[in-house]
């Protein structure tokens, strides 16, 4: 209905305009011609007809001898007049009444003259005024037949949109349909799959686009409002506005919404609301792609705009071109302005909207050089002069506006060139009033009285339905071409494939990630497969490997140090209570949940010893797994329970069988020798900080501060001897004492010194806490060998010579709160943390799965990129080809 319209709106103005071309080039062509009128007074008034009969050679013989008598009478008597058959001789004068007539005939005809030149100027001013009224005339036909198209545009809308409601109330009760695309959304999504493509294979730029690019604040965002008809790009009084590429796809709906391409809300453009929300959200997006220190981006915002009436196109806005850098802005801001317009209008297939101010001089554009460099011969150009309201009213010689449109000022060519009008002055006018301000502005304007502005030349609604037309007919010339292209390119990479990989799936990135992913899950269910007395042998190392240092520097030495077995007791409850109260539950936890991390890694690498491993996963797996170190939490409640449980086991002090007491005696002899291990290993290590392959190849003696070392621990250990004797001598017990006294210290240093020895105090007494613990040590080793048969005496309550083994009792309690805790914690894992666990690795793998550049770093080689290249290309090859049959098969 729309197409008859036009078409009838095409003929209706073809005719009348053809009628009024005919009517002025005739009217040209008899200014032209010179005037003959002159001649009617020499014709015979007798005989103004002649028979069809007479003979020719009569009439020219009358009209000879008629007009010879007028010149020998009028202009000269002895003039010669030569003729087929006549001579002057022969010439027979007529009479002096005759000669008169002529003579009064020759003064009227100058008389005639001057009323014939003054009849002529008055109809040349009353076809001035004929033409000025036919143009009023075809303007008023032209709005009048625009207006009633629009009526039936809108109407046809309304339908479309009843039509549409109503198929899908149809099929709300029924199996949802496919939704059919249009066909323009196809085409945008084909680009946004190019402009996600290695930017190193520049074929995305072979496709169409209409690339708008114009001055700043030349009118350039304007004219895309108008042709969107919604102010949906954000504003600025000579301020830059667009700072990143806004690529925009307009389609026809039956409502005028705007969607982000990826965002699935709509913003409703007929509610102002909507629009400021929108423009807030466009201008937050181009802040957030600018880098620091940046003025523009080369990022790219996409959004769709559907609505009724609009004219289907991709339009990409750019950021306006400058002359001067002003402050606050990079640079470089300048060039990089020009390399991004360049970059985009190199595309040999993008339709360049060239937007020029018409209400400043020429001479002051920048981008119609730009434009003409990259478009010499402006076979993709449309050239749009904006403001021309203001032009009007300021310019004089409406010649340059006449130059501009010929496309003879400017040096470029362009298809076509427009005349628009985009605002009234205000930035908050709505796009209908701009509308109606263009068409009243046209109507009346007088530069299109006298022709200066064509109708077809005029209005943002001729401007938008020529780029659509230039815009789908580049698409269908050069669509095809694009499919070949990766085509060929698809093959390419198949072979590499072949031949590199040829026993290998092919797999992209994505699938990559999504193997890893359920081999990650599936190790995390495999963690409640684990016996449980594998889970409790770990947590009891990993306990009792983290306390053994507090219980042999804090607890068991203090205790030891008493003198008596009510005093050891007594000490080691209240530091036993302290600890259990505080520090213990917390230290538990933070065990647990490393040994729960440690058996999921260990469950990961494990699988990295099969054949059938693919190590291009590693990378991932193990990022995993430190993100879950740091994400994952115990359970809060956990902590009160252990605390409560190991308080109570810490309590208990009866040993209740000869298998728990050896037991308990066995894990007493494991700790102290590891631990008398560990010291003597430190305190070697500290008497000899040298490497021990120097020392092998003599390439380096032993330094003076071993040698002090050495000698003072010879020191030191006589004083323990010293002590053992005083000991025996006066039955005290001197040697459990840890600290030096004031005349040991003084004794250990004067040896020292008569060794040629000086150090200092501090030296001696870090010397004699190792050197002590040593000695501690060993005597609970004895104690260990002493104590494995005297449960007997235990459970009978005395002594056997002194021997009452309390110390076998405080690592049976040790032992016990460690068992109880290590089940406590492997229930915890089972029941809890173990599906804790695996719906946080869920969540993190949700969150990698989103992250393209942490992937990218992950995963990564040539196979992942040849997979992932080859996975772009079918995916732009399938859309080329799925839009290349919709555009065929489009009526």
């Amino acid at each position: 209905m729309s197409s008859l319209l036009r078409l009838r709106y095409l003929i209706l103005s073809t005719t009348v305009g053809g009628s009024y071309v005919i009517h002025r080039k005739y009217h040209e062509i008899q200014e032209k011609c010179p005037d003959l009128t002159w001649m009617k007074i020499y014709k015979s008034e007798q005989n103004n007809q002649f028979p069809i009969s007479t003979n020719l050679q009569n009439h020219l013989r009358y009209l000879h001898e008629t007009f010879t008598a007028y010149l020998f009478t009028a202009i000269h008597p002895r003039l010669l007049i030569a003729g087929p058959s006549f001579f002057a001789d022969d010439f027979k004068p007529r009479s002096s009444i005759d000669r008169f007539n002529l003579a009064k005939t020759y003064e009227n005809t100058q008389t005639t003259n001057e009323e014939r030149e003054r009849s002529n100027k008055a109809a040349q001013y009353q076809n001035h005024e004929r033409q000025e009224k036919v143009q009023q005339e075809m303007m008023t036909i032209q709005i009048k037949y625009q207006r009633e198209i629009d009526r039936l545009e809108k109407e046809l809308q309304s339908l479309k949109k009843q039509l549409l409601l109503k198929q899908d109330r149809h099929a709300s009760g029924k199996k949802q349909r496919k939704i059919k695309r249009s066909l323009i959304d196809m085409y945008s999504e084909v680009l946004d799959e190019l402009n996600e493509y290695d930017a190193n294979y520049d074929i995305q730029d072979q496709l169409p686009r209409v690339v708008v690019i114009g001055d700043q604040s030349s009118g350039k965002t304007s004219v895309l409002e108008m042709i969107t008809q919604a102010r949906i790009f954000p504003r600025g009084a000579g301020e830059m506005m667009t700072r990143s590429p806004v690529k925009v796809t307009l389609s026809e709906g039956p409502y005028h919404v705007a969607i982000f391409k990826d965002s699935p809300k709509e913003y409703d453009l007929t509610k102002e609301t909507d629009l400021a929300a929108l423009r807030r959200e466009i201008e937050l997006r181009m802040r957030a792609s600018v880098k620091e220190g940046q003025t523009i981006s080369n990022e790219v915002i996409s959004l769709s705009v559907k609505g009724p009436g609009l004219q289907r196109m991709v339009l990409v806005d750019l950021p306006g071109v400058i002359s001067t850098e002003t402050i606050g802005m990079a640079s470089d801001t300048k060039n990089s302005i020009t390399r991004l317009a360049n970059s985009y209008m190199s595309n040999p297939n993008a339709i360049i909207l060239c937007i020029q101010d018409g209400s400043v001089d020429a001479e002051r554009s920048n981008v119609t050089e730009l434009v003409s460099k990259m478009d010499p011969h402006g076979k993709r150009t449309i050239f749009v002069l904006t403001k021309v309201d203001l032009a009007e009213a300021n310019l004089h010689d409406t010649d340059r506006i006449q130059k501009i449109l010929d496309g003879k000022l400017f040096p470029m060519k362009a298809l076509g060139y427009f005349a628009v009008v985009t605002g009234k002055g205000s930035a908050d006018d709505p796009i209908e009033s701009i509308q109606k301000y263009e068409e009243e502005f046209f109507r009346k304007s007088k530069l299109f009285r006298d022709g200066v502005f064509k109708a077809t030349q005029t209005t943002t609604r001729n401007l938008s339905f020529a780029v659509s037309d230039c815009f789908w007919k580049m698409v269908k010339d050069s669509v095809e071409q694009q499919s070949d292209t990766f085509k060929a390119k698809r093959f390419n990479l198949e072979t590499e494939w072949k031949n590199s990989f040829p026993k290998i799936r092919e797999q992209d990135r994505d699938e990559l990630f999504e193997k890893a992913r359920g081999e990650i899950l599936d190790e995390v269910i495999n963690l409640s497969q684990i016996p449980s007395r594998q889970w409790e042998e770990n947590l009891s190392k990993h306990l009792w490997s983290t306390m053994s240092q507090y219980i042999f520097d804090d607890v068991f030495s203090t205790a030891a140090q008493t003198g008596s077995v009510g005093a050891f007791n007594t000490t080691v409850d209240v530091k036993l209570q302290q600890w259990a109260a505080k520090e213990l539950p917390r230290q538990c936890i933070q065990i647990s949940h490393l040994v729960l991390l440690d058996e999921f890694q260990s469950l990961i690498e494990r699988d990295q010893k099969s054949r059938s491993y693919d190590p291009i996963t590693n990378d991932l797996k193990m990022h995993v797994v430190q993100a879950c170190r740091s994400r994952h939490q115990w359970d809060a409640k956990a902590l009160d329970s252990l605390r409560v449980i190991q308080t109570q086991a810490l309590q208990d002090r009866n040993v209740p069988d000869k298998q728990q007491w050896e037991s308990a005696v066995k894990f007493m002899e494991n700790s102290v020798r590891k631990e008398l291990e560990r010291e003597e290993s430190e305190l070697i290590a500290t008497t000899s900080q040298q490497s021990s392959w120097k020392k092998y190849v003599g390439l380096q003696r032993s330094t003076i501060e071993e040698r002090n070392r050495q000698q003072c621990v010879k020191e030191l250990d006589r004083v323990l001897v010293g002590r053992k004797e005083l000991d025996q001598s006066t039955k005290h017990n001197q040697t459990l004492r840890s600290t030096l006294d004031q005349d040991e210290l003084t004794t250990v240093k004067k040896n020292l010194q008569t060794q040629k020895i000086d150090v200092s105090n501090e030296f001696i007494t870090e010397t004699w806490q190792r050197v002590y613990k040593i000695y501690f040590l060993k005597q609970n080793l004895n104690t260990c060998v002493d104590c494995r048969r005297f449960f007997y005496y235990y459970q009978k309550g005395f002594s056997d010579q002194g021997l009452d083994c309390h110390e076998v009792v405080f690592f049976w309690r040790l032992k016990r709160m460690i068992e109880i805790t290590s089940n406590a914690i492997r229930q915890q894992i089972s029941n809890i943390e173990t599906r804790r666990l695996e719906r946080e690795v869920k969540e993190i793998l949700d969150d990698f799965s989103g992250d393209e550049a942490l992937k990218a770093n992950l995963l990564k080689g040539k196979r992942v990129d040849l997979a992932e290249e080859l996975k772009r290309v079918r995916q732009v090859q399938e859309k080329l080809e799925e839009f290349i049959t919709a555009l065929n098969t489009e009526k």
